[in-house]
């Protein structure tokens, strides 16, 4: 069985020949003792300026069981398994199509897995193929109008396709693996598979999901673009059909629920169905964007311009004693801050990369936790106000294309002004405004908090020429679909809510993994034959 040693120290020039003999020596190992090695993790420690290094995990295959109960006697070793699942397919026929609302990395791996297996799955998505996509969102960056149905939040790939790519996440879960390897196999670089904080960059991500879509395609599934999911019909607490566009109908065997957290039309309509939802906690507040060189000082120090360093990116955060949250959120090293609305006479922002990072300025979201105490228990009362302030904000420009900006210094000294050296990347431009005008008080006082505390930890925050850009609102869902062990929602058996919409994920690699064990239980319930 393969063995990773951990907490392998390396020099930031440090060759990788030279990490792998350091590793066995750590264990007492030779190379002529082991089948292979490999780096199997690469993660940088910038904690000391001073001291700013690599830190590895090495894969190893040894010759024999029982080198490898020498190895493992160290306590930084550990065994690991090849497998990552095993489907367990029902023999169960099912009367219908497997139905997928939403081409988002939840629907994407869903579909890709329940394909590989033979069940041809049917996908719907309101919005555009990847390449017609981009034409709308570019037009609407450049001053054009909004098209409701393909911007940022709905098209091919999800609202994922317009950000760093980042493939970083909290669950801890085997699936990971195989998320990471299926990006690989369909363009992803190499290198996602051995770093610590992976990402691929928008312009992967755009070649990556057409890819994948072929794919499903070759395997006898169907996609359905410029198909927005309008109803479905219910007997004896099953889906047995669906409808989108209002007149096209599919009868279901199953209907999957992958519409991203955007999808606020849905989430009415899944309200009205009487399918169980609940509010839950999400974020809100602004992007900061700083130079990307001053990001760099602020982390390495002396060290910021050796080329082997990458490009610096953090993640922040303040606790309140009473629980109140600030912190960043989805940084964008080497990016650009992205016109993001999918409502009419809104504004929202949002953050994206390319693989290379190498723009001059580095963005993030700066939020603030938000939760059924501030903004009420109904349902969909979380949903209803983020659209207040992404309205607020619509209107503190005056209606015009514009996005409400301020410098950190104006916005802590209550004197809104756009004086900076830091060029704005927000494509439609922006204009000076009071973000008061769009935030409640405890909003923008959170924010002010989460300045001051860090900028203790980061030289950067304490720029007053640092950019604010309004308003960031959809970090995640406002609603959860409470669904059972199962997977399937608690109001409907054969309906499964899935990925950042339904309040099971956030981010990429959570979506895909949500869609994956969605994919592994239907499965679980019915065959692939009809």
């Amino acid at each position: 069985m393969p063995i990773i040693i951990d907490q392998i120290k390396g020099a930031l020039d440090e060759d990788k020949s030279l990490v792998i003999k350091k590793a066995l020596k750590t264990v007492n190992m030779s190379e002529n003792d082991i089948l292979s090695a490999d780096i199997n993790k690469i993660s940088l420690d910038a904690r000391k300026q001073n001291d700013i290094h690599f830190v590895y995990s090495i894969y190893v295959k040894a010759l024999s069981k029982n080198t490898e109960k020498k190895i493992c006697r160290n306590k930084n070793c550990r065994y690991v398994s090849d497998s990552i699942f095993t489907p367990e397919i029902s023999s169960l026929k099912r009367d219908g199509e497997v139905v997928i609302a939403g081409f988002g990395p939840a629907g994407m791996f869903c579909g890709l897995l329940l394909a590989e297996y033979g069940y041809r799955p049917v996908i719907i998505e309101r919005g555009k193929p990847v390449d017609e996509r981009i034409k709308d969102v570019e037009k609407y960056w450049k001053g054009g109008e909004l098209n409701t149905e393909s911007n940022v939040q709905f098209g091919e790939g999800g609202a994922g396709t317009f950000s760093d790519g980042k493939l970083t996440t909290r669950i801890n879960d085997p699936l990971c693996r195989y998320v990471l390897e299926k990006f690989a196999e369909f363009g992803a670089p190499e290198e996602i598979l051995i770093k610590a904080k992976p990402h691929i960059g928008t312009d992967n991500l755009r070649e990556i999901v057409k890819n994948i879509r072929l794919k499903i395609l070759s395997l006898g599934g169907k996609i359905i673009f410029n198909a927005k999911l309008d109803d479905f019909r219910v007997y004896n607490g099953s889906v047995n059909g669906i409808t989108y566009n209002r007149i096209n109908k599919i009868k279901a065997s199953a209907l999957v629920m992958a519409v991203g957290h955007s999808a606020r039309d849905t989430f009415e309509m899944l309200v009205n169905k009487n399918v169980f939802l609940e509010p839950k906690p999400f974020s809100v507040g602004v992007r900061i964007e700083h130079k990307q060189m001053d990001v760099n000082y602020s982390l390495y120090g002396k060290y910021a311009d050796n080329p082997n360093l990458p490009v610096g990116e953090y993640q922040l955060s303040y606790r309140r004693p009473d629980g109140r949250c600030v912190y960043t959120f989805c940084m964008c090293p080497g990016g650009h801050v992205v016109p993001s609305a999918s409502e009419e006479k809104t504004v929202v922002t949002n953050g994206m990369s390319e693989f290379a990072r190498n723009g001059e300025n580095a963005n993030s979201a700066l939020v603030v936790s938000v939760s059924d105490k501030d903004y009420g228990s109904g349902i969909l009362d979380g949903m209803n106000f983020a659209r207040t302030i992404e309205q607020n904000a619509f209107k503190c420009v005056g209606g015009q294309k514009y996005a409400p900006a301020t410098t950190v210094k104006g916005f802590l000294e209550d004197s809104p002004f756009l004086k900076s050296d830091i060029r704005p990347t927000y494509d439609r431009g922006i204009c000076s405004c009071d973000l008061n005008k769009i935030f409640p008080d405890f909003i923008t006082s959170m924010m002010g908090e989460g300045l001051r505390c860090f900028s203790k930890k980061m030289k950067c925050f304490g720029d007053g020429n640092a950019l604010l850009t309004a308003p960031e609102t959809r970090t995640s869902s406002p609603v959860r679909c409470k669904r059972t062990e199962n997977m399937n929602s608690v109001s409907l058996d054969n309906l499964y809510p899935c990925g950042e919409g339904a309040g099971y994920a956030g981010g990429i690699m959570s979506a895909a993994v949500d869609g994956i064990k969605t994919a592994l239980a239907i499965m679980r319930k019915m065959g692939p034959e009809m």
